[in-house]
């Protein structure tokens, strides 16, 4: 069984080692569409070439994208060769972020916060209740192949705690174990689960609701630059003027 005793946190659900399986291996055969190619030239314009390594997170979530949420070890290899760096450089970097997995995941990858304002807040019991509802624990998938659960690092909606994140895009916030299997219900049946808080919170108000910046204010004035520049200029220019006319005079 992959959870540990209770009280000991796991950082990461997934291994930091590579175990060949039969469709995962470096015979598993990938390549990028030619979408994703065309995806790949925008991403490296962003980078000098002799940087070209600096492109290999968004390279990783565009192979994980294709591959419906995981990154095997070919498409891995792949992306080596696009950056022309060695194959232990993305490995590197793919083990490390929880947000990539290297091995295959539920159509819905439930990733529950589990630092401290969350933990304070009842994730441990938003775990607890996914766990009970989907018949696994972390680091497993349901039978039916619909959830993975994961407890991962701050996900930056601490005001909203406790939340989870789904796919490594959309959040559901200020959880509560009856809301969570709800959440997870609506999942089973194809439903659009609103995003954000799911009790009445609007965004990340307190309880009193909004209390400053009730209004949009007026921004600021643009400063006009072309002005700016032509003033300078002149100021420039009459300094020229005035250094040429002390030179003369010292003559």
């Amino acid at each position: 069984m992959l959870r540990l005793v209770r009280g000991i946190r796991r950082f990461s659900s997934g291994l930091s080692v590579h175990r060949e399986t039969p469709y995962n291996n470096l015979d598993t055969p990938f390549d990028f569409t030619e979408e994703n190619y065309n995806e790949i030239r925008h991403v490296l314009t962003k980078y000098p070439s002799q940087y070209k390594k600096s492109a290999v997170i968004p390279l990783l979530y565009i192979a994980q994208k294709q591959c419906d949420n995981w990154i095997p070890l070919s498409a891995m290899n792949k992306i080596a060769k696009i950056l022309e760096i060695t194959e232990m450089d993305v490995y590197e970097v793919a083990s490390f972020y929880s947000m990539f997995n290297r091995t295959p995941v539920g159509k819905y990858h439930l990733q529950v916060c589990g630092t401290t304002p969350c933990m304070v807040r009842g994730a441990r019991e938003i775990i607890e209740a996914i766990e009970e509802e989907c018949g696994i624990h972390l680091g497993q998938t349901s039978r039916d192949g619909l959830f993975t659960l994961s407890e991962v690092e701050c996900l930056g909606a601490c005001v909203n705690a406790p939340m989870m994140q789904v796919n490594n895009e959309k959040v559901y916030e200020d959880l509560t174990p009856d809301s969570i299997k709800d959440v997870l219900q609506k999942f089973r049946n194809g439903e659009e689960v609103k995003v954000g808080p799911q009790n009445s919170r609007k965004n990340s108000e307190g309880v009193l609701g909004r209390s400053t910046l009730k209004s949009i204010p007026e921004p600021p004035a643009l400063r006009d630059f072309a002005k700016a520049k032509e003033e300078y200029e002149k100021l420039l220019k009459a300094r020229e003027e005035d250094l040429k006319k002390q030179a003369a005079a010292k003559k």
